[in-house]
């Protein structure tokens, strides 16, 4: 079952085109990340998904089916800064927040407890650290135990204690049974946390999946030798890597995570007649994956 499916999506502001025809699906049960720098369409996307703003074009169904006021009911939001009255407690200000919703305010000790606020529950809110507002506004959206949950950059401005409760939260929720859709600008946040990711550049959708396939680790085996050429000839025959490049009159064989044997790989060498003087093995970064796929 997908919980949303996005087809060939497309939002213009005159001539500027925010979203230029965007597909992809989210599985259930998934935290799944709209990855992508700022201005690449993401928080559009969101606001699309939840009737905020229109679609200039394409398609896109909740829960299978085309998208009315029940199945949105069953998705939780947080998609601007947290907004409460300063002078009211936890309690209070949810109480509101149920009302407006139009839920029942019965859960909302175990929506404090399951965002980690029970002991400051009747505190105001204008005490809070900005983490612990965060956390509130997460609580709001779990009010009436919705199935899916859509936050638009729920770390921003936060320091490192409040990025980690927030990840933390993130992946309870999904040992709950919850599937998440979350906007982000860091690759760092959504390689922790997500499951599945989209990327967005300008508005184009530039590879969606597996966050582990999408934002493989590579490892690169750098091999040199005095003869070159029949270096490369016999490296041409050997199996197990993905790609393979020349950089700094060296090669470089990129294996997929875990698999690479240097052993193996300088035995083959030699009984093919090349001895190496140069191997070593390196780590291929997220950073620079990500920028391969963004530029």
């Amino acid at each position: 079952m997908s919980i949303l499916s996005v087809d060939n999506l497309c939002k213009n502001y005159g001539a500027v085109q925010a979203l230029n025809g965007v597909t992809f699906s989210v599985p259930k049960g998934s935290v799944f990340g709209i990855l992508g720098p700022n201005g690449s369409g993401k928080t559009t996307m969101l606001g699309i998904i939840m009737d905020i703003l229109k679609p200039t074009a394409g398609s896109y169904t909740l829960f299978d089916t085309t998208p009315d006021e029940n199945s949105r009911r069953k998705i939780g939001t947080f998609l601007e800064t947290p907004n409460f009255y300063h002078y009211l407690s936890a309690v209070r200000n949810l109480k509101i927040t149920a009302a407006i919703k139009q839920r029942g305010d019965e859960d909302i000790l175990q929506v404090l407890e399951t965002v980690n606020l029970t002991e400051r529950k009747d505190s105001r809110f204008s005490t809070y650290s900005l983490g612990m507002k965060q956390r509130l506004a997460i609580a709001s959206c779990l009010l009436g135990n919705p199935d899916v949950l859509i936050f638009d950059e729920p770390t921003n401005g936060l320091d490192p204690v409040g990025i980690a409760e927030i990840r933390e939260l993130i992946k309870q929720l999904r040992q709950q049974g919850k599937t998440i859709i979350m906007a982000s600008h860091l690759l760092d946040e959504v390689e922790k946390v997500c499951t599945h990711v989209a990327i967005l550049k300008k508005g184009k959708l530039i590879a969606a999946g597996d966050v582990n396939e999408i934002l493989a680790n590579d490892d690169i085996v750098e091999l040199g030798a005095p003869d070159m050429e029949k270096l490369k000839n016999i490296i041409g025959r050997l199996t197990g890597y993905n790609d393979i490049k020349e950089h700094d009159n060296l090669l470089q064989l990129f294996y997929p995570v875990g698999t690479t044997n240097l052993e193996s790989i300088n035995r083959y060498c030699f009984e093919n007649g090349v001895v190496l003087n140069y191997m070593q093995l390196k780590k291929k970064s997220l950073e620079s994956k990500f920028f391969e796929l963004t530029n």
